[in-house]
């Protein structure tokens, strides 16, 4: 997530100099402003590709605010504050442990005018049991059924309580018009643009290009009564092709919102006044996800959690942080928590206690000579104990930059404890197909520990079971416990007000993860978020955390809508 670096950690005065030949250079933009400069925003960083869909069953591929700005979502998720906001939602409840029970609001409509009632809600998850193809179908596996007793009411009955997957599902599930998509055929459900969509949202389908989308703000948008009304009439979300085109962008004010990750930063704020961030210092950024080395717990000798544990020892994130994203992110704590008050109320403190690590050469060489890793044949490399030469390679996407330095020091620090190690830079499309296959030794990955309403999501992503030839949704080392399967499925049937029992379940789980570390936690990737004032005023920081500043697909929800209504001239 917004991970596409074409920057890393080089020379500061050659970015610099870049970007001031890029103010001087790059004005195509400029050219194209064709609104009132007052009343759009334009930014960018969530948007790679020409926009070609807009269909809410495939928010992946679908252009960012489909989902936020088109369609809506039942509540929406603060994590500044951890807490689930009601939204289309005027309230929901747990009735009993099986059963949730929500109130709509009254009045509101679809963009056309047809009211949005109970029934719209009832259709889009029974559309999922319909089509089972629909990403979120696996709710159907412990949901019962749907009653829907007056047009403002929906009982949700399950067979059995998941507490912490229904938390996020439901602010991440966007509800649809049934008299448009009842008429769809199954294809088109599936693999339709949605072109001129027609949701519920604060803003409207306008019009596109091949290098923007552009909504128009809904004025009769039911919000404005509840939230207050968006404060720019348009949005222009741009393609922009390179973080270093964006960086010159923002500085120029062409660009209001940023969720790139620019280079230099730090040296351009203290240049540039009209440059904001969450932070006025170090590090700049939120936390928003949380990097990963994962091993290939199949393959000989990383199948033994000896040497795994002994490597998480020879790692310093501390160096990375610094010199790679120039102090922007922090190193991840021992579990790769994000440092965010819904999950840092369940920190296992006590596993990370007796069982967490740090960065130590010296018990990294202990750790490996007691395994029995040596250097039997004075290489300068150790051997597995059976004697066979092995050699770690760390897999990081071509491009991507500051990911590619990362490695190349992550694999540094391992040679200085004596384990042969490369870093190596695959393309994309061959890095992900070996990630999901299981066709590496190790690789870097954040792709499911973002930000979330609870730890569990990350739990279910890195021990995601069972386990299959291909593992498309994380657990990409293969890596099998039922033990700790069992617990991350205890986990999501606890009741997330049950802070004690919720905290017990994932001590267990640390600590089996801490002994036998099927997966190193590295550093949090940011919340890439570079704002410009000379248009735009009022934008969320840590002295005014009214909104999380994100416009990454499938994230307006946990707060990009808040940041547009809190927004000034």
């Amino acid at each position: 997530m917004g991970k596409k670096s074409f920057t890393g950690g080089g020379s500061m005065k050659k970015v610099f100099i870049f970007a001031l030949v890029l103010l001087v250079f790059s004005s195509m933009f400029a050219a194209d402003v064709v609104y009132k400069r007052d009343e759009t925003l334009y930014a960018g960083g969530g948007m790679w590709a020409p926009p070609s869909n807009w269909n809410p069953i495939t928010p992946w591929n679908a252009v960012t605010g489909t989902v936020g700005l088109l369609y809506e979502t039942l509540f929406s998720y603060d994590p500044l504050t951890d807490t689930l906001i009601p939204w289309l939602a005027e309230s929901g409840k747990w009735t009993s442990n099986k059963t949730y029970e929500i109130k709509l609001r009254k009045g509101m409509t679809w963009h056309d005018g047809h009211p949005l009632t109970s029934k719209d809600v009832k259709f889009t998850y029974e559309l999922a049991k319909r089509i089972p193809e629909i990403y979120y179908s696996p709710v159907w596996n412990w949901l019962a059924k749907i009653d829907t007793p007056d047009d403002y009411t929906v009982v949700f009955t399950f067979s059995s309580p998941r507490y912490h997957e229904w938390s996020y599902d439901l602010y991440q599930n966007p509800i649809l018009p049934e008299h448009i998509w009842a008429k769809k055929s199954k294809d088109d459900v599936l693999t339709g643009a949605n072109e001129k969509a027609i949701g519920s949202g604060a803003y409207l389908f306008e019009t596109y290009g091949t290098d923007r989308m552009i909504y128009l703000r809904n004025d009769n948008w039911w919000g404005n009564k509840v939230f207050g009304q968006p404060k720019p009439k348009r949005i222009v979300y741009l393609t922009v092709s390179s973080n270093n085109v964006a960086l010159g962008m923002i500085m120029k004010g062409e660009l209001d919102c940023s969720n790139f990750f620019l280079p230099g930063i730090p040296t351009l704020k203290k240049t540039y006044t009209d440059i904001h961030t969450w932070f006025d210092k170090e590090p700049y950024m939120l936390s928003d996800n949380t990097a990963y080395l994962f091993f290939n717990t199949t393959i000989k000798p990383l199948n033994d959690p000896n040497l795994r544990r002994a490597l998480a020892y020879a790692i310093d994130p501390t160096i990375i942080a610094k010199n790679v994203y120039e102090g922007q992110v922090l190193p991840s704590n021992n579990v790769g928590f994000l440092p965010i008050k819904g999950w840092m109320k369940f920190y296992p403190e006590n596993a990370v206690k007796q069982y967490g690590f740090k960065y130590d050469p010296k018990t990294a060489r202990s750790l490996l000579d007691k395994a029995g890793y040596k250097d039997v044949n004075k290489d300068g490399y150790r051997e597995a104990p059976d004697g066979s030469k092995f050699k770690i390679e760390i897999s990081v996407p071509y491009g991507w930059t500051d990911w590619m330095e990362s490695a190349k020091i992550i694999a540094a620090q391992f040679v200085q404890v004596g384990i042969n190690a490369e870093a190596k830079f695959p393309d994309f499309s061959k890095y992900n197909d070996d990630l999901i296959s299981g066709k590496f030794s190790a690789a870097i990955s954040n792709s499911g520990s973002q930000m979330t309403v609870s730890p569990w999501t990350s739990f279910n992503w890195l021990f995601n079971s069972p386990i299959s030839e291909n593992m498309y949704n994380g657990n990409f080392g293969k890596y099998n416990n039922q033990k700790l399967f069992d617990l991350v499925t205890q986990l999501n049937s606890t009741p997330m007000d049950d802070t004690a029992a919720n905290k017990k379940v994932i001590e267990q789980i640390a600590e089996i993860f801490l002994k036998d570390m099927p997966a190193i936690p590295l550093w949090y990737n940011g919340m890439w978020f570079e704002a410009s004032t000379q248009v735009w005023k009022g934008w969320p920081s840590e002295k005014t955390p009214y909104a999380y500043p994100t416009t990454w697909g499938g994230r307006w929800q946990t707060g990009g809508v808040m940041m547009l209504i809190g927004l000034k001239q």
